[in-house]
């Protein structure tokens, strides 16, 4: 019973997390969502580029003759760079991101990063996922905004994690999300001992288990829904036709079957996904090309499918990364763990250009950019302009919103 939550399967792609409290209760009132307009009716998709991305080869300085001081073999050439202005661009892998941002439809937020920033890929992870800096919390800041946010509590799809274990980001007290890695997996399958073809269910209403437990009855419960859900899943989507040629990656996989989610309606207001390793220490440059690459790629071919099913305008993506890359290359032509690092936004009613300060590579915390705009601004910004729900409670504190979102 580790912070107030345990682990109630994880079974060929499903695992599902409550936690205590919704041992004895789990009913959620069905009033619609206040907020804007159509605002039941969105999504998020929140992008985890694992890892630690380099924001400096990703949104890159080229107009800063510092930054090619510090980078004297990885910097992107000028002339390579995507330009968004005599300043800033895109890495040159990425032009179908660029292609969408030229659209109008991507918000490139500079700098983004929080206070006393931590190095550590697991506990940065933790921070980004759980909104929560100087505390540890055992709830995710999506995971409390399906809590926060009166959804359906028959609709098993609330939430979904395109991958092979729950991210803390949607873990909650609540509701429980399905962590689904590939369609064709979801599934539940039996352990192979002597209760092999039972379901938790049929040895609790049997009672065929050789210990008692008041947890049970609840472990029942959610593995119906386990079952149920794995069954319902395939066959909401089963109608769907994808109109995108998405690369056979696994992120265009993943950002593939979200499509399918998102134009079925199942009710899903949150897909997880996420994409890497970022982590490049050394080597970086055949690595991180390859992967924006892909990324811009697979991103471009899910909002092109989106747009023809008419969704695009609904949903919202948006990137994140524990933390970017120091600003200097290290000995092994690659950059080692830093802190501030720009994100994006795409999609849905973003306001496309450039938001926020890029950090001044001179004035640096050791060598590490300091941050110009706090993470939980841009969630703030997301929670309260685009899921239509007030940001105070589930971040823990008021945090100024970016004119980003229209």
């Amino acid at each position: 019973m580790n912070r107030g939550r345990f682990l109630i399967g994880a079974f060929s792609g499903i695992a599902v997390v409550a936690s205590t409290d919704h041992l004895f209760a789990r009913a959620l009132a069905d009033a619609p969502l206040p907020g804007l307009p159509g605002g039941e009716d969105r999504v998020l998709v929140l992008l985890n580029l694992q890892g630690g991305n380099d924001g400096l080869n990703c949104i890159v300085p080229h107009g800063n003759a510092e930054y090619y001081r510090q980078r004297p073999t990885l910097a992107v050439p000028q002339s390579d760079v995507l330009a968004i202005d005599r300043q800033i661009g895109f890495n040159p892998t990425m032009r179908s991101m660029k292609a969408l941002y030229d659209q109008g439809r991507v918000a490139v937020v500079q700098g983004v990063g929080y206070p006393n920033p931590d190095h550590s890929h697991f506990r940065s992870t933790e921070i980004w996922q759980t909104a929560a800096p100087a505390t540890y919390e055992h709830t995710g800041w999506l995971g409390r905004y399906l809590d926060d946010a009166n959804l359906p509590s028959n609709n098993l799809f609330n939430g979904i994690a395109l991958a092979q274990v729950l991210p803390e980001a949607l873990i909650s007290n609540k509701v429980d999300v399905p962590a689904v890695a590939q369609l064709g997996g979801y599934g539940l399958i039996s352990d192979r001992n002597r209760y092999a073809r039972a379901t938790y269910g049929e040895l609790v209403r049997d009672n065929r288990f050789p210990f008692t437990s008041p947890y049970l009855a609840h472990i029942a419960e959610v593995e119906d829904d386990a079952q149920r859900g794995s069954e319902e899943l395939p066959q909401l989507v089963a109608g769907y036709k994808t109109d995108a040629a998405y690369p056979a990656t696994p992120l265009g996989r993943s950002l593939a079957l979200a499509a399918q989610i998102v134009g079925s309606r199942t009710g899903t207001r949150v897909l997880y996904v996420q994409h890497g390793s970022y982590d490049t220490h050394v080597s970086q440059k055949g690595t991180q090309d390859r992967l924006l690459g892909e990324l811009s790629d697979a991103t471009k071919a899910f909002y092109d499918d989106l747009a023809a099913h008419g969704n695009d305008k609904r949903v919202l993506m948006m990137t994140f990364s524990e933390f970017g890359r120091r600003n200097a290359e290290n000995g092994s032509n690659g950059t080692d763990h830093g802190e501030a690092s720009p994100l994006v936004l795409l999609g849905g009613g973003v306001k496309g250009g450039v938001y926020g300060s890029y950090p001044d590579l001179t004035e640096n915390d050791m060598g590490n950019l300091r941050f110009t705009t706090d993470f939980r601004s841009v969630y703030a910004t997301v929670l309260e302009r685009w899921l239509g729900r007030p940001s105070q409670k589930i971040l823990a504190g008021a945090f100024p919103t970016i004119p980003v979102l229209g």
